[in-house]
């Protein structure tokens, strides 16, 4: 089973599905929050599937191909990371119609729907866990948990430890993947939710589950339901274990946005060290993995884009620039691309602000053309990645991607200072006298003695296209 042949063109928005609009007043709990309130671990603020659909508009505009929604079946809490019904959506989010009609009205449009599977625990209300905890060591589940003793204690003070559970929470109990029925069941979700439309999972904490095997056999469960199904696993580290026939398509990309970060926050740049490790890391997991990894410069388990890198305007450019250029799925996080700030969970989990007046439009106007460029050009997206020149002294470095005759240049300037780039491109094909022109702005230039010479502001960089195809 292959990589699907979409997900490297895919452009992905990552939705939050309580902050992102609210579509349907009748489903809002009786004690939510004001939208836009201060967020925190336990309130909702209403947002749902409804909402979703009601700003498709604001989506398409932008030019996303594939959205990743968090968590949107039956549990108690606003992340919804503790499922208590795997089969049902959960009724603040909106019904079974509601999902039916946002994957109709994704797929019209040629959008992709991806869905958050949380299969390593539950929450406490799920029927199981439940049953343990009414009937003890006579429950016919108790062998779906890993108790370490009898009666179970799961609403006291304290860590869990009558039960294993996810970092210890005893609001959710970690399943018993050994358990021949705790498989069958969770195999049954991840083909359930593909037959209803969804277009492939990402897997939350995969590398928890302690029989390994469990993902080759979920793996054949959902692609025999759809073979283009994307299956993306929620690794932090790089590590080639968890892609190939008995794991996942791709991974959640952070080591990128983790170089990414630093190098653009950093006293004293490494900008050699940056440009080895993201040359290096598609090496190390080969074309097929490397073009399929989700790549995120936030979420909703790490800091805001703007408030991670200081809330730098000249910085978040620079890093949505490089993550357009770079292969696999760039991937927004809802409202990154009009400056939305925050810090770390829960914080990071605002509502989107509808106020146009309160966005940043230059940058969405910034996003916008990038994302049109990247659709435009199969060499953005399919190409071959190769650096053309660095001087780690200046903080200049320049990139391009290659596919077969076609060509493109991504020049950046991280340095404080104005610099001058001398790009040799001869090898690209571009003969002297051709001229080049900015993707997004009115850049334009033209090759002499075999190079380019790119002059660019500090902490600017730019995406370098022939005429013909930009």
């Amino acid at each position: 089973m292959t990589t699907p042949y979409w997900v490297q063109d895919a452009i992905f928005y990552q939705i939050f599905p309580d902050r992102f609009a609210n579509g349907d007043l009748s489903n809002d709990p009786p004690n939510i929050q004001a939208w836009g309130a201060p967020p925190t671990i336990w309130d909702f603020q209403g947002g749902d599937l409804r909402g979703i659909i009601q700003r498709f508009d604001y989506l398409l505009d932008l030019g996303i191909t594939a959205i990743y929604l968090n968590p949107i079946f039956q549990a108690t809490s606003n992340h919804r990371y503790n499922t208590t019904n795997y089969f049902s959506i959960d009724r603040k989010l909106g019904t079974m119609g509601d999902f039916k009609a946002l994957i109709d009205m994704a797929h019209r449009n040629g959008v992709r729907v991806i869905l958050d599977g949380v299969f390593n625990h539950c929450g406490r209300g799920f029927f199981a866990f439940n049953d343990l905890l009414e009937n003890g060591s006579h429950s016919p589940y108790k062998e779906w948990f890993h108790v370490n003793k009898f009666p179970v204690d799961a609403y006291s003070e304290g860590e869990a430890k009558h039960y294993q559970a996810w970092w210890d929470f005893k609001s959710l109990p970690k399943f018993n993947h050994f358990n021949p029925d705790v498989r069958s069941y969770l195999l049954k979700v991840g083909r359930y939710w593909i037959e209803q439309g969804a277009d492939g999972w990402r897997l939350d904490v995969p590398n928890e589950i302690d029989d390994d095997s469990f993902w080759a056999e979920f793996r054949q469960a959902v692609k025999g339901a759809n073979p283009d199904a994307y299956i993306v696993g929620e690794i932090w580290e790089a590590d080639a274990h968890w892609v190939g026939p008995e794991h996942f398509d791709g991974l959640m990309h952070y080591p990128v946005r983790k170089e990414l970060i630093e190098l653009l926050t950093a006293d004293q740049p490494q900008l050699g060290s940056f440009a080895e490790t993201v040359e290096g890391l598609l090496d190390y997991y080969g074309r097929e993995h490397a073009f399929a990894h989700y790549v995120p410069l936030g979420s909703h388990d790490t800091e805001r884009l703007r408030t991670a890198l200081g809330g730098r305007a000249d910085s978040v450019r620079l890093a949505f620039l490089f993550q357009m250029f770079y292969p696999g799925a760039p991937a927004i996080y809802y409202g990154d691309e009009i400056g939305l700030e925050g810090g770390k969970d829960p914080d990071s989990r605002r509502a989107f602000d509808w106020n146009e007046d309160q966005w940043d439009a230059d940058l969405r106007s910034f996003v916008r053309r990038l994302i049109a460029c990247r659709k435009n050009s199969p060499v953005l997206r399919r190409g071959d990645f190769r650096r053309l020149m660095l001087e780690e002294g200046a903080g200049t470095v320049a990139f391009a991607r290659i596919l077969g005759e076609a060509s493109a240049v991504l020049a950046l300037n991280i340095s404080a200072e104005e610099k001058t780039l001398s790009i040799p491109v001869e090898d690209l094909g571009w003969s002297d006298g051709r001229h080049l022109t900015s993707a997004v702005d009115d850049g334009h230039w033209k090759v002499q003695a075999g190079h380019l010479e790119v002059v660019l502001p500090p902490a600017q960089g730019a995406l370098i296209l022939p005429e013909s195809m930009s």
